[in-house]
């Protein structure tokens, strides 16, 4: 493992998924270490980037999860100093952070992704919500641009709801989206190079997989293999792989997906810092493709160029 030199884990940060980074920062140095690696982990938070290469570090493996860490700025930061890191380069993690902006690539591509409103801090107006809700059929789910982990994530059924679940996603980003919501089953496709893992299908006693589910509940199930026969595991397999490289992401990542009770499959979101945690969703799928934890990551640092 000396090919890799000295590895920074770079994890923590400043963002709000700051907590679920410091898990999966702590489970990828681990996994890293019991591979043999020279790893040693560093909370972005309180180090400045400029000492990696004072300090020796020749390659970077990011879990910074959200802002500061999975939206291009420390991509940037490493390209600057010339540093080989983990995932997506700097545009392709710039624009999937932006949940507006990888609709309107999709879109424009031509890939299914569910129809949508932006909303925009400070020209919202409480008594336009009935209004924007009779745009759609039915209810909605309302999200701040750049945040992940489902945080400020809201279901809304009615104008009341719709208002307060606005004003809470403006509480975490000044550009909101608004989505129509599709009744049926969530997956989740892990990507790593040029390969689409074996999916995922989420089932949740929750309204939907908010941040609870994922990171608190213990009754959330994780279905994989997901029950799909072959040939919709390879065209869900393609589609992920599709909406992965339509935003420029790269390396590793996860793309999230609903299909409604017709079949029709919706793209959600792409993730390109997705969670290492226990309960993190590309470990799983990893190990039923037949690779262990250690063996994951060091798959992923080995793209780090």
């Amino acid at each position: 493992m000396t090919q890799f030199g000295k590895v920074a884990v770079l994890f923590g940060g400043h963002s709000a998924e700051r907590e679920v980074s410091l898990r999966s920062g702590a489970a990828v140095l681990a996994g890293l270490i019991r591979g043999g690696v020279d790893a040693h982990g560093i909370d972005t938070q309180d180090y400045s980037l400029g000492q990696l290469k004072e300090d020796g570090f020749e390659r970077a493996f990011i879990v910074v999860h959200g802002r500061g860490g999975e939206d291009g700025t420390l991509q940037g930061a490493l390209e600057h100093l010339g540093l080989p890191y983990t995932g997506s380069r700097v545009l392709g993690s710039a624009l999937a952070m932006d949940k507006i902006r990888t609709k309107q690539v999709w879109k424009t591509m031509g890939l299914p992704t569910a129809d949508f409103r932006v909303v925009h801090k400070g020209h919202f107006k409480t008594e336009d919500a009935a209004e924007l809700l009779a745009q759609f059929d039915g209810p909605v789910f309302v999200k701040p641009a750049n945040e992940g982990s489902s945080i400020g994530m809201t279901k809304a059924t009615d104008a009341a709801t719709l208002i307060n679940a606005v004003e809470e996603a403006f509480k975490f980003d000044a550009e909101v989206l608004v989505e129509r919501f599709i009744d049926g089953d969530e997956y989740t496709v892990s990507i790593l190079g040029e390969q689409a893992l074996p999916a995922i299908r989420l089932s949740t006693t929750h309204d939907f997989y908010d941040y609870s589910a994922k990171y608190q509940s213990g009754d959330t199930q994780y279905l994989c293999p997901c029950g799909l026969n072959e040939a919709d595991e390879k065209t869900l397999g393609e589609l992920s792989l599709a909406a992965f490289k339509a935003v420029a992401a790269s390396g590793w990542g996860r793309v999230d997906l609903m299909r409604d009770h017709s079949g029709q499959w919706w793209l959600l979101e792409v993730n390109t810092v997705p969670g290492m945690t226990q309960t993190s969703l590309v470990p799983k799928s990893a190990k039923v493709a037949g690779l262990s934890f250690e063996q994951l990551v060091l798959s992923v640092l080995e793209q780090a160029y």
